[in-house]
Formats: C-alpha cells, structure tokens, sequence
C-alpha cells in the first residue's frame, strides 16, 4: 500500500497511545496531590486528549472548514495528514510540514515545557517537604513555573496540530491557570505570612524579567 492510499484518520489505537503517553509523561512530572492540582492537570489532559482525537481519529476541523479549504486551496487533498498541520497549510507551504520551522519550534516550546515542569517539580516537593516556600530554581525566576510549563507545553502542540477545539480552549485555560496562580498565592500568604511578601515583590508572577527591570508583582 503506498502512502497516498494509507487512511490518515480512524486511528484510534494511535490517539489512545498518544494521549497516554504524553500525558504519563507529563503526570511524572507534575504529580497532582491537592484538588488544585488536579484541576490543573485535567484541563491539560483535556487539551492533550482533543488535539489527539482530532490528529488521529476524526478531524473535526477539517471538515468543519472544509467548504472554505475547497474553495481557497482546491488542489487540497483534505484526507491526507499533512493538511492537519494547517500553519503550513495556511501559509501555502508545498514542502513536509513535519520539516517546517513552526514545526521545529513546537518541539522547542515541548522540550523546554516539559524540562521545565520537572525541574520546578522537584524543587517544590523539596519545599513541601521541609514545609518551607519554594524559592529557588525556576521559582527564583518567576512564581509559578509549573503553569508557565503547561502553556508552553500546549503552545507546542497548536503550533504543530492547530484545531478548533484546542483553540477555543486555550485562552480558557489561560484564565484558568491565571485564576489557580491567583489563589494559590492567597493561599502562600496565609500560610508563610510575612516570608511570602518579599519574595512576591522579586519574583514576576509568570514572566520573568531582565536583570535590570524593577520587580512586580
């Protein structure tokens, strides 16, 4: 069978696989123990599950836009799997797109994510354990580096496998998480008092700054 004739969809096997293993990896990382935490953890898992339903088994975008695809790229062949990658082919890229430079972005915004939500993982179970504030590593840089990693994460994949649903979610999930920060912090001042403030005043909340800026909170 060659490759044109291969189905590009109906894998069901392979979003499963997909999904499991990205979000394994990404729950040995992040190890949810609180209900925040698992909250966290669910919408990622939601996003990772749709973007994965859509890439493999049923691509609900694709034919959703598939009157303006016909009518705007109509030597498209809207079954083959590279024309899931919709950057390339919106932009009217004609080579793989597996090779395109948003493509090999994603896979920087992936690997330092996931880098990221490990690094600040161990540093906050250190933390937890010795029942003090998480200060150091990632969490000297910025005050929730585990959220910050989840985006990245989800910024990869949509800069790989764009689709409706995980578009419309991602700004959901940004409010999300920025709510979560939001009282996890209420949370730290309650209970690390006045060791929380100057922390709060050094440390930018999600992005961090020069080394000449001023400290916000």
């Amino acid at each position: 069978m060659t490759h044109d004739t291969q189905p590009a969809y109906g894998l069901w096997v392979l979003v499963i696989l997909n999904s499991a293993i990205f979000l394994m990896f990404a729950f040995s990382f992040f190890k949810p123990q609180t209900a925040r935490d698992w909250r966290t953890f669910g919408a990622f898992a939601a996003f990772v599950v749709a973007l994965f339903v859509e890439r493999y088994g049923f691509p609900l975008t694709i034919y959703l836009l598939s009157g303006w695809l016909q009518t705007n790229y109509p030597d498209l062949d809207l079954l083959s799997h590279d024309t899931g990658h919709l950057w390339s082919t919106l932009l009217g890229k004609k080579t793989d797109p597996h090779f395109g430079l948003l493509h090999l972005a994603s896979y920087v915004f992936l690997g330092f994510g996931f880098y990221l939500l490990s690094s600040a993982w161990k540093v906050l179970y250190d933390a937890q354990r010795r029942k003090e504030l998480a200060t150091t590593g990632a969490y000297a840089r910025i005050r929730h580096p585990q959220y910050v990693a989840f985006v990245l994460i989800l910024l990869g994949f949509l800069l790989q496998w764009p689709t409706l649903l995980t578009l419309l979610m991602f700004p959901i999930l940004l409010v999300m998480y920025g709510r979560l920060a939001i009282t996890e912090e209420a949370e730290m001042r309650a209970q690390f008092g006045k060791a929380f403030e100057p922390y709060a005043r050094r440390t930018p909340r999600f992005i961090p700054r020069g080394a000449k800026s001023p400290a916000k909170v």
